[in-house]
């Protein structure tokens, strides 16, 4: 019965959502059309806006649900929910901007877009909000709760206290715990909580009073009949949560840890166990959707660029346009790297004469004043960073991505340490925190290793959105080298 109020709830909770982006459809024709000042008021009769609107409610209900915006609220806090809205939304506009670039659709007016978005997000922001505030205040009086029941009394047990007590709001209600011993009944555990009875108290416990969720906070292979006891719970219908038995317990609670996750691996149940971001995440489709998006419309926009680069690269110098080189990508696959040719054609050869000059440490070749650079030309492209353009061609291959770490030459990953290696484990990048650093060029080579472990430890799509945003000011004023 509960499992068919909650379908019936997320169903209306969909609903909801998609009548106020339709609301603010309708909200932003109106206000395009009569409300805008001259010279931007008004719409043309063309395109349909009808078949548009048609096209917004296939997509953002497709997106709403890649993004699970219907999880339990009680499980999240406010600021993920808005945030995972946002996400949602924007990627559905994304979307809905390229389909319109494939068909050809060139008359929807991009103010009547703007407004859109900002007024959908707005909507909908609105209204996540005063449900949040609306299911606080009944969970702070008592109603709309899940009573929780602990096996064990100890650290374990005192975290998922804890964490249930300061986050009130949430509608959690821990009843009590079971300890194994008779002599630990009575105790009190943490935050007002006591242990109420034995393991052996549990069916009657479960009979008898409201337990909406039953969670084990001790290692299993301590409660003799385990699976007695998760065959009980199961049989009467009450979900189950076990914290890990694992080593890796408290290894969890410190920073820069790796992630702990449950996943099917071919049918299979595994305890996935990884420092690197999970390529499964709704933020790395974002990502993905943008690096595709970019780098297919950035090279079709800059194509007069490339050619203007080309013929300027043909005057100054002989030898090809394009500077090939083979680099190691996720996890060490290796890909042929492009960039427009900013030294002699002889500049590898020359490599080995100048190594005396090298001013980075560790395995990575950088000169100030590189000889091999070809006058004006390959210096204007370096110090603008134009040189790295063609690259778009990697992440449209799906080799490269727009942020991330630089990608390395095979000989350079055959001489990092353990720890440096990390860095392979997240798709390379256009730019990255190293290339925004200012004087870049003077960091350590371990210092650079670290920015880059740092970053893919706490990437985010908003840590992306920054690194692009200097960097495009990296590149306006000519900091490149």
């Amino acid at each position: 019965m509960l499992r068919e109020w909650n379908r019936i709830i997320v169903q209306a909770h969909r609903i909801l959502d998609m009548c106020l982006t339709i609301a603010a459809f309708m909200g932003s024709y109106l206000i395009k059309k009569n409300f805008l000042p001259e010279p931007f008021r008004g719409l043309s009769d063309e395109p349909d806006y009808h078949v548009i609107l048609l096209g917004i409610i296939i997509i953002w209900y497709a997106s709403f649900k890649v993004f699970d915006l219907y999880t339990s609220y009680r499980r999240q806090s406010l600021q993920q929910i808005l945030w995972n809205m946002i996400k949602a939304v924007s990627t559905a506009m994304i979307i809905l901007i390229l389909f319109l670039y494939i068909i050809k659709e060139k008359n929807v007016s991009r103010i009547f877009v703007g407004i859109f978005f900002l007024l959908n997000i707005g909507l909908l922001a609105v209204s996540k909000g005063f449900v949040c505030r609306v299911l606080k205040y009944y969970r702070n009086r008592g109603f709309n709760f899940r009573n929780i029941l602990i096996i064990g009394s100890r650290e374990r047990a005192k975290d998922v206290i804890r964490s249930v007590t300061d986050r009130s709001g949430t509608g959690f209600k821990i009843i009590g715990c079971l300890e194994l011993d008779e002599e630990d009944v009575g105790k009190e555990v943490a935050k007002g909580v006591s242990v109420i009875g034995t393991i052996h108290h549990l069916k009657k416990i479960l009979l008898d009073e409201v337990v909406d969720e039953l969670i084990f906070a001790v290692p299993l292979k301590k409660v003799e009949n385990a699976d007695e006891y998760l065959s009980l719970a199961e049989d009467i219908g009450i979900p189950i949560r076990i914290i890990p038995d694992w080593q890796l317990h408290q290894f969890m609670y410190k920073p820069g840890s790796a992630s702990l996750q449950f996943e099917e691996f071919l049918d299979i149940p595994t305890l996935a166990f990884r420092r690197a971001v999970s390529p499964w995440k709704e933020e790395m489709f974002v990502k993905s959707v943008f690096d595709y998006a970019f780098a297919g419309i950035g090279l079709i926009l800059l194509s007069p660029l490339f050619l203007i680069i080309a013929i300027s690269i043909k005057l100054f110098s002989k030898g090809p346009i394009f500077f090939k080189q083979e680099r190691c990508g996720l996890n060490g696959r290796k890909f042929m790297f492009y960039k427009f040719r900013t030294m002699m054609a002889d500049a590898e050869e020359r490599r080995n004469e100048l190594e005396h000059l090298n001013e980075m440490d560790g395995p990575v070749f950088k000169i100030k004043n590189d000889p091999r650079i070809i006058p004006f030309i390959g210096t204007l492209l370096r110090k603008t960073s134009l040189d790295e353009l063609p690259q778009l061609i990697n992440v449209l291959k799906g080799e490269m991505s727009l942020i991330g770490p630089r990608p390395p030459i095979p000989a350079e990953v055959k001489m990092y340490d353990v720890w440096q290696r990390r860095r392979l484990s997240m798709k390379p990048g256009l730019t990255c925190l190293w290339q925004i650093t200012p004087h870049r060029n003077e960091v350590s080579f371990k210092e650079w290793m670290k920015q880059d472990l740092r970053y893919i430890d706490n990437w985010s799509l908003k840590l992306d959105l920054k690194i692009m945003l200097k960097t495009i000011l990296v590149v306006v004023l000519g900091a490149g080298r």
